[in-house]
């Protein structure tokens, strides 16, 4: 195999250009600053995230990201969601033709309700068969310290699923093949908001009884908006659903239930984006969730809350209410 390219110096991304290495590819990281690309390539690691990770010899990076994708069979895509398309307008001219196309990224697009796998289909105008899906619990920090992981690998063409699993495999993170990409990519975005909610519960001082309400019954909105959508239900109790799910709420390490925390201690969502520093994709997606929810009849109250603490200012002990007193129905993931 020629050299992987991983677009994106975050957590996820660094550590995903390890994994890649140790599994004996050649990497080279995009990074947006320069002087990040600097330091990966003189002291063999990130200045920025996961500092005290030693990058294997095989991860070079760079600033330009035509250098970094020249060649490239496999095409790592690890940006903020919300700026996928426009960055990956700029990088699309220089894919290779029958390169494939990775996403690590965990959200819904603002404004078109696009998975991300959809956003790459449209804008790099590559067929759905060259994308290929990775989400699980996968805490960038225990992976980087090479703690025993795994993960769900998801394409509609088997071939290249199975590429990426193969070129990923190391003895510390185990991927698994699966052909439900709309499954996949739907835990991974609605986890994000349901995590929120987890962390705005754990600050308000609420017990294991309310957490795990919002795990079970925030799983149980993310299947109905699956299914809806023509995934398997089956995908939301495996490492995609229910492991990604409950490795965002119980961790301290997970970006979305911290700044849910913040929230819950009463900040204001610009107090938490200081506080965190690093983006939280759920504060974003809750709103593009929500409305693909709405726009197919599909009831996600958790979801509906905290777009309303977000982004109207909800006080999140009002949300507590709302979801308390809504009609009671059978338990059920219809």
């Amino acid at each position: 195999m020629s050299h992987v390219a991983v677009l994106g110096a975050g957590s996820w991304g660094t550590a995903f250009a390890k994994i890649l290495a140790d599994a004996g590819r050649d990497v080279t990281i995009w990074a947006r600053r320069e002087s990040v690309a600097e330091a990966i390539c003189t002291h063999r690691r990130n200045p920025d995230y996961l500092t005290d990770m030693r990058l294997p010899e095989r991860v070079t990076a760079t600033g330009d990201a035509a250098k970094a994708i020249a060649g490239a069979e496999l095409v790592v895509l690890s940006v903020p969601s919300q700026t996928l398309r426009g960055n990956l307008a700029d990088w699309a001219p220089h894919l290779a033709p029958d390169s494939t196309l990775v996403s690590l990224m965990k959200g819904i697009e603002l404004g078109t309700t696009r998975r991300m796998s959809e956003v790459i289909v449209e804008t790099a105008r590559v067929t759905p068969d060259r994308v290929v899906v990775v989400s699980g619990p996968n805490l960038a920090p225990e992976i980087a310290a090479e703690q025993p992981a795994a993960t769900v690998v998801a394409g509609t063409d088997a071939r290249r699923a199975e590429l990426v699993q193969r070129s990923i495999r190391t003895p510390y993170f185990r991927p698994y093949t699966n052909d439900d990409v709309i499954g996949c990519e739907l835990g991974g975005a609605v986890k994000n908001v349901i995590a929120l909610a987890y962390g705005i519960a754990t600050a308000m001082g609420f017990g294991d009884n309310t957490r795990a309400m919002l795990m079970t019954r925030g799983l149980a909105e993310t299947a109905r908006l699956g299914v809806a959508l023509g995934a398997d239900p089956i995908t939301f109790a495996g490492l995609a659903g229910m492991g990604d799910l409950v490795a965002s709420c119980s961790s301290p390490l997970a970006r979305n239930r911290t700044f849910g925390e913040h929230l819950g201690r009463g900040e204001t969502l610009e107090q938490a984006q200081a506080a965190t520093r690093q983006t939280a994709e759920g504060v974003k997606s809750c709103l593009a969730i929500r409305d693909l929810a709405r726009a197919h009849g599909v009831e996600m109250p958790i979801t509906e809350q905290i777009e309303r603490i977000c982004h109207e200012g909800m006080d999140p002990r009002l949300a507590v209410d709302a979801l308390m007193s809504r009609t009671a129905k059978p338990e059920s993931y219809e």
